[in-house]
């Protein structure tokens, strides 16, 4: 994934409201900047961290500006655009970077599934094998050498894991996608310390054979690419 054009940068001052960052240009202009992640961002957003941020040209927009990256004071990159995520995993997919998805002739997005009435992120099809479901999630979350997900109770990825499930017991093949996007982290776990219910349903999901794979991001300002595989290390 190439950023064109260029990104910007600036000096974080604060994040504010869940959407919206206020940031110090080199110039000396404070910027509000459109912030895509709802989450809790933890160690992601730090006043003094640089923030590498795009425009868009769409004049409808009242805040032009969105936050991409994160460059950390400690050196750490990390992708804080969570839409961003999808995009690396289907051109990760498209490109044959991740083994285990490859060998599938047609790759669909937000394709409709589930009896809870869900939205898939990345669909793939074959004429000689079963359906592959992926669901996409962003890990940003580092504690130690560890990436943890998710960093907040997620009702919604909750019940993602039910849907997943349930493909598995229909004969069809699902997929937990972990996009790792923070240079930061080693190996991912789940966040039971966070989100105990999604550490149970996540266990309960790959004793019915929900595959779990993690694949990490190398960024620049320049570019993103989910690089390297990494492990995943099941809390039991």
């Amino acid at each position: 994934m190439e950023f064109s054009p260029p990104l910007k940068h600036a000096t974080l001052i604060r994040r504010y409201k869940r959407f919206l960052a206020d940031v110090l240009t080199p110039e000396g202009e404070t910027l509000t900047i459109h912030c895509a992640n709802t989450g809790a961002m933890t160690g992601c957003a730090t006043p003094g961290d640089t923030v590498w941020y795009s425009t868009s040209d769409n004049p409808k927009r009242k805040y032009p500006n969105s936050w991409e990256l994160t460059q950390t004071q400690d050196g750490h990159w990390i992708c804080v655009n969570t839409l961003r995520a999808n995009d690396l995993v289907f051109q990760a997919i498209e490109k044959d970077l991740i083994p285990e998805l490859s060998g599938y002739e047609k790759i669909s997005r937000e394709v409709g599934y589930g009896k809870e009435k869900s939205r898939i992120d990345l669909l793939l099809e074959s004429k000689q094998k079963v359906n592959c479901y992926i669901e996409v999630k962003s890990v940003t979350l580092l504690q130690g050498n560890n990436g943890y997900f998710p960093d907040a109770v997620t009702i919604r990825g909750q019940k993602h894991l039910r849907e997943l499930s349930l493909i598995t017991q229909q004969g069809q093949r699902a997929v937990l996608c972990f996009a790792v996007l923070h240079s930061g982290i080693s190996q991912v776990m789940t966040a039971k310390h966070i989100d105990h219910n999604y550490a149970f349903l996540l266990e309960q999901a790959c004793d019915l054979g929900v595959e779990v794979i993690c694949y990490g991001a190398s960024m620049t300002e320049n570019r993103m690419v989910l690089s390297h595989k990494l492990p995943f290390v099941s809390m039991g």
